[in-house]
């Protein structure tokens, strides 16, 4: 069963760029609801935490480096397939393979400043969602 929850961030390159409130335009547009929203710049250690299932990975240290460099803004969006609905919304991982129109094509700079993060299946939506905000600062609309 597709759940109707995902995660977003809007990252710090597209935050410095002013590019905050036409990416929300977009979630909207796309039928969206946002539950849920915060203005926040991660700490270092948050960053480790929140990308500790990459760790391993070759570009873990610049990822920490560059989440933790501003303030991002994240969000719980819901609507029908939320996972699935909000990747198409924003697009392919790498901005310059991104189809035309998408959030990523239109405010991403390159594969790690591509301008978002969306949960890329349910159980992490839960877990990121869960690692941004309480069950106080959710305000369920289905």
């Amino acid at each position: 069963m597709n759940g109707n929850r995902t995660l977003t961030m809007i990252k710090p390159t597209a935050v410095k760029n002013g590019h905050t409130g036409a990416i929300l335009a977009k979630i909207y547009e796309a039928g969206f609801r946002i539950i849920a929203m915060k203005y926040l710049k991660l700490s270092e250690e948050q960053a480790k935490a929140f990308y500790a299932v990459h760790k391993e990975r070759p570009f873990y240290n610049d990822l920490v480096d560059f989440m933790s460099s501003g303030p991002i803004v994240a969000a719980i969006l819901e609507k029908n397939n939320a996972v699935e609905e909000y990747r198409r919304v924003i697009g392919a991982t790498d901005p310059a393979n991104a189809e035309e129109g998408t959030v990523r094509k239109l405010y991403g700079t390159n594969i790690q400043e591509n301008a978002v993060h969306g949960s890329d299946s349910d159980d992490n939506a839960i877990i990121e969602s869960d690692f941004f905000f309480s069950k106080l600062e959710r305000f369920d609309l289905i």
